[in-house]
């Protein structure tokens, strides 16, 4: 399976909220990851045996934060809420994002409870994270992610936050818990984007998924098979099938989706197609490190494989 890898989304589309006015918070890029944040890469020479999954999040926090910290926050009730998180959240302004929707932590409200989990995963992120802190954060994001699902199982949103707050809770676990979690996560995945195929994350993260297991060497197979008599497996084409949706649903959305493209069809042999979707991604605006590190990944591809 995949390294494990932490980085961070942001929407310049945010999620339309029910009721609320200007849900529509719009930043400069549609999705941003934060190359600080990747532990070991998807694809590294040596894949280790525990999934990982790219995490939905806010923009680069080092790199865009510009919401000023004298900002006052004035929250008179659910829809000033979430338009107030949807700015913070489209302005990465993390700490007072978190700050705010923990006030209403015990709201029984899924689209209050789900960005609450989405903050304090972003939260635990941050750069010199203290270890037990961390790991407090990433128990509390997954317990919001549940609270969300069992409010409203219809909430696309809510089943994508609990698949990755799931994986993020197996690296304090074990391998076994990991490796089984993993069915799981898949099937929240698939449930977010039967909810709504137009959320190009989600249908990426499953491309991960199905790549990371695609390309497991045969000995961590073996190992999977020990602890499970049926491991998770996926293919290629199915990894290939996510990655195009994801480009269909929202075109250039994200530099990672480009390069897993012409990464899938490396694999599958196909050099025609893998060298025009590199070249995309060595032509993609680099607006962050992780910009930066998929453009230097896709020009060596591009130098070995041109």
């Amino acid at each position: 399976m995949a390294a494990r890898v932490l980085t961070r989304f942001v929407s310049r589309a945010l999620p339309q909220v029910s009721g609320a006015k200007g849900a529509g918070v719009r930043a400069t890029h549609r999705f941003y990851w934060t190359g600080s944040r990747t532990a070991a890469t998807l694809t590294s020479g040596s894949v280790a045996l525990v999934l990982g999954l790219p995490a939905l999040s806010c923009l680069g926090y080092e790199a865009f934060h510009w919401v000023q910290s004298s900002a006052v926050l004035h929250a008179a009730g659910k829809e000033e809420v979430l338009e107030q998180a949807d700015y913070l959240y489209s302005c990465a302004d993390t700490e007072k994002l978190y700050q705010l929707l923990l006030q209403y932590k015990d709201s029984d409200e899924a689209e209050v409870l789900w960005r609450l989990a989405r903050a304090s995963r972003d939260l635990s992120l941050l750069p010199n994270m203290e270890a037990k802190r961390k790991k407090e954060l990433v128990l509390e994001a997954f317990e919001y992610a549940r609270r969300a699902m069992e409010k409203d199982d219809k909430c696309f949103a809510a089943h994508k936050w609990y698949a990755v707050c799931l994986s993020d809770v197996g690296d304090y676990e074990g391998i076994k818990v990991k490796i089984g979690n993993s069915y799981i996560i898949r099937e929240h995945l698939e449930r977010a984007v039967e909810l709504n195929p137009k959320d190009a994350t989600s249908l990426h993260i499953l491309g991960y998924w199905c790549f990371a297991f695609a390309e497991l060497p045969w000995y961590q197979r073996k190992v999977a098979a020990a602890l499970f008599s049926s491991p998770p497996v996926s293919t290629y084409e199915e990894a290939l099938e996510f990655f195009l949706k994801a480009e269909a649903v929202d075109p250039d959305f994200y530099s990672k989706n480009l390069l897993m493209l012409g990464k899938t069809y490396l694999a599958m042999k196909d050099k025609e197609k893998a060298l025009m979707w590199l070249t995309k991604t060595q032509e993609y605006p680099a607006h962050t490190l992780e910009d930066k590190d998929v453009h230097k990944e896709a020009v060596d591809l591009l130098k070995k494989h041109g």
